[in-house]
Order: structure tokens, then C-alpha cells, then sequence
């Protein structure tokens, strides 16, 4: 049998986490701005501000299409959506009204049947020509 030799034993080393790279970006200085009794509250909060590009103006007619495709969009969404909705109130609708409707018919069907027989019977108690 060949000798199995063991390595020393390790001690794992704590090593420290790599500084992350600094790609020469540095965030923009903002000068602070004291606080004055008016802006109590506010917290030194500075106004937002508004890219320095100003906006392009919309070609002749264009946000007026706009305007008219998102309204139809927004008609199809609501009339599809609404549909949905309706189906399943009257549905819910439907199955809440559904037991006292068939007690009713049975009811009704139960009377016309009694009506007819009695009916019958007593037409019946005088024999009628051609039956």
C-alpha cells in the first residue's frame, strides 16, 4: 500500500471585497441652498429640473392623430372590458335568480296542470260529441 500523505491544513483568508472601478464619472455638483423661513418645511428641497434640450414641436396635425388613435384604442379596451364585466353580473345574476325562477315556473306549470285536469274532469262528467 503506497503512504497517502495529507496536505497541511489551510486557514481560509478573509479577503476584502475589490474596490469597484471609478470610470473617471463623478456626479454633477449641486450648490446647496440654505433654508430661509419661507421654505419651512421643504427641507432644503431643490426644483426639479428640466432637461437642458428643449422640446421638438410636433409636425402639423400629428398630435391631433395621436389624440384620435389613443382614443380608439381606448374605446376598443373599454368596450371589450365592459362586455366582460356585464357578462359577469348578468351571469352572477343569472344564478342567484335562477332557484325562485324555477320554483315559479313549477308553480305556474303545477296550476295550468290541476286547471286543465279539472277542467277535463268536469267536461269529461258530460260525454262530447267526436271524442
Amino acid at each position: 500500500m503506497l503512504p497517502v500523505s495529507v496536505p497541511p491544513a489551510v486557514e481560509p483568508s478573509i479577503a476584502k471585497p475589490a474596490p469597484l472601478p471609478q470610470f473617471g464619472v463623478s456626479p454633477p455638483a449641486v450648490p446647496a441652498q440654505p433654508l430661509d423661513g419661507n421654505a419651512a418645511g421643504n427641507y432644503g428641497a431643490r426644483p426639479i429640473q428640466t432637461s437642458p434640450r428643449p422640446a421638438l414641436p410636433l409636425p402639423q396635425g400629428m398630435e391631433e392623430y395621436m389624440v384620435h388613435r389613443v382614443m380608439q384604442r381606448v374605446d376598443g379596451v373599454l368596450d371589450q372590458r365592459l362586455r366582460e364585466a356585464i357578462a359577469l353580473v348578468i351571469q352572477e345574476q343569472t344564478r342567484s335568480v335562477l332557484p325562485r325562477l324555477r320554483e315559479e315556473i313549477e308553480s305556474v306549470v303545477r296550476h295550468a296542470v290541476y286547471e286543465a285536469v279539472a277542467d277535463e274532469l268536469v267536461s269529461g262528467a258530460s260525454p262530447q260529441p267526436g271524442r
